[in-house]
């Protein structure tokens, strides 16, 4: 046995591995590369929490253009806001993006960033019992369509976040004339279901391709701690 695999058999006891940080084996590199490869220049960070997703965009992947984060939650919002007023290149928007305009009554996890304008079904829970809803808050949904000429241009290179905990196929509604200035989404899908009426993997599949969007990539994403099964996952679209 090789240095090499002693060392990794070690870090596995403790929960751990490493690998290259190469786009063939780490997503984030991966990541990484089609940001570069397709010239982003503006992020939009739609189901934005406390800015999870634009911190990794940044400290991990490099990427120094611009970000705009949407977040209807006021408390996650008040956190996000904090982080963004100290990079000139993060703005922030504390409504939630669908297929709407107006109020709604969005659920409220236990853990925040779990929340969705959509009931949870019982098997969530089960994974994930700080996903429980624990309350209820009224927030603003409007459309992207609605708002989309007043944040970005037609000349923009842009790429489209989405983490709406099953609310996906509602944003992609609200974006259909928007979608076309859209380079790449990526986007939670589940593989089963975890929310009441949500899309699933093949239909969001289907549905994107209707779009004229292409999968370039899969991302692993919330996974059973007990059995090991994978019950959501983030795909990549790209439209070429």
């Amino acid at each position: 046995m090789n240095v090499k695999h002693k060392i990794r058999k070690s870090l596995w006891r403790f929960g751990y591995d490493f690998s290259r940080f190469t786009p063939r084996t780490h997503p984030l590199a991966r990541r990484k590369q089609i940001l570069d490869s397709f010239e982003i220049d503006t992020v939009l960070d739609i189901g934005a929490n406390v800015g999870q997703f634009a911190e990794q965009t940044r400290s991990d992947l490099g990427y120094a253009n611009r970000i705009i984060s949407f977040e209807p939650l006021n408390s996650a919002y008040k956190v996000l806001k904090e982080k963004a007023e100290k990079d000139p290149n993060w703005e922030t928007l504390n409504y939630a993006l669908g297929d709407t305009e107006g109020n709604q009554e969005i659920n409220v996890a236990r853990n925040s960033y779990s929340s969705s304008l959509l009931d949870m079904l019982p098997s969530h829970v089960k994974s994930a019992p700080d996903s429980k809803y624990i309350g209820k808050e009224l927030i603003e949904v409007k459309r992207l369509d609605s708002v989309f000429g007043e944040l970005c241009k037609p000349t923009d290179r842009i790429y489209m976040k989405i983490d709406t905990q099953g609310f996906e196929s509602q944003v992609l509604s609200g974006a259909e004339k928007s979608l076309f200035y859209i380079d790449t989404v990526q986007m939670e899908m589940s593989l089963m279901p975890m929310y009441e009426g949500e899309l699933l993997f093949d239909e969001m599949f289907k549905l994107m391709r209707t779009k004229d969007y292409e999968l370039i990539a899969i991302e692993t994403g919330f996974t059973d701690k007990v059995t090991g099964q994978i019950f959501q996952v983030d795909g990549l679209f790209h439209r070429f």
